[in-house]
């Protein structure tokens, strides 16, 4: 049988992927949180962490583990609390872009729910900017968003190139004020496309404006407007323009999930590995 000890330090570990911040966040010295490793891997007699002096990685061995561990600790926690007849609360407060939330986390979000009796979500629906300004201001736990470029640290998910989507089999009038579908301001899509257009000194206008991707991909399948999306989001009557259409290169888009800098409950970070975890499946 498995120490819950050891299994809680095991789970810090492999989410902050540093030893040193996962004895801060335990309020442990590193020497603690490695001798908890060492005694687990020998109970496991198995290496858990492959390690170098950069970077700290599970095993294969250590990924099966860990979605144990994880499960050990929540019926451990679960049963305490039920014996002891107190309701933990715990509240999260989620902020992801429209992109997102048309997609995979609704489901990502609701099965972490379903798996944490008690705890409740809030989803906030905004634009990257404004979910990032929420975080910097504690209103938000956790934000998932795409980005352009961006100061704020946080965990890469995935990068993809932005691209102007059109009609498919259509080609926008060259000799004409390229119409464009935006999102609202602020958005990293719209400020780098308006940016790269500048920069090339095409002309253009704003001829449609939607929070949804949803109306953003009608306009342009309708060949009412030119919309810069990241290319998984192009659908089979949508297609990428390039040159050929006199459009310049448009940016990488990263995709990142962001926690709060301090303090929380620790399902903020249990949370933050499920999206990791659902978007490298996705890959």
């Amino acid at each position: 049988m498995f120490d819950t000890t050891l299994l809680r330090t095991f789970q810090a570990v492999a989410q902050e992927a540093n030893f040193t911040k996962a004895a801060r966040r335990l309020n442990l010295t590193q020497s603690a949180v490695s001798a908890h490793i060492r005694r687990l891997e020998v109970q496991a007699d198995r290496p858990l962490f492959a390690r170098n002096t950069r970077s700290v990685a599970l095993t294969a061995e250590g990924e099966a583990l860990l979605g144990y561990a994880r499960a050990i600790l929540r019926l451990n926690e679960d049963a305490r609390l039920r014996l002891s007849g107190k309701n933990r609360g715990v509240h999260l407060r989620i902020g992801a872009s429209d992109d997102f939330m048309s997609n995979w986390l609704p489901r990502t979000l609701a099965q972490f729910q379903h798996g944490h009796p008690g705890l409740t979500l809030e989803v906030r629906v905004a634009n990257t900017a404004l979910l990032l300004a929420g975080l910097d201001r504690g209103e938000l736990d956790v934000v998932v968003c795409g980005r352009c470029q961006g100061d704020q640290s946080g965990q890469l998910l995935w990068r993809e190139p932005l691209v102007w989507a059109y009609a498919k089999g259509a080609t926008p009038d060259t000799t004409a004020p390229l119409s464009l579908a935006l999102f609202p301001e602020p958005c990293p899509y719209r400020d780098a496309a308006l940016a790269a257009l500048a920069a090339a000194s095409r002309e253009a206008r704003i001829t449609v404006v939607s929070p949804s991707i949803g109306g953003l991909r009608a306009a342009a399948a309708a060949e009412l407007a030119v919309c810069p999306l990241y290319r998984s989001l192009l659908t089979p009557q949508l297609r990428a323009l390039g040159r050929e259409a006199g459009l310049p290169r448009l940016p990488e888009v990263e995709f990142t999930v962001f926690t709060r800098s301090r303090g929380g409950p620790r399902e903020i970070g249990d949370i933050a590995q499920d999206i990791i975890k659902a978007a490298a499946s996705r890959r």
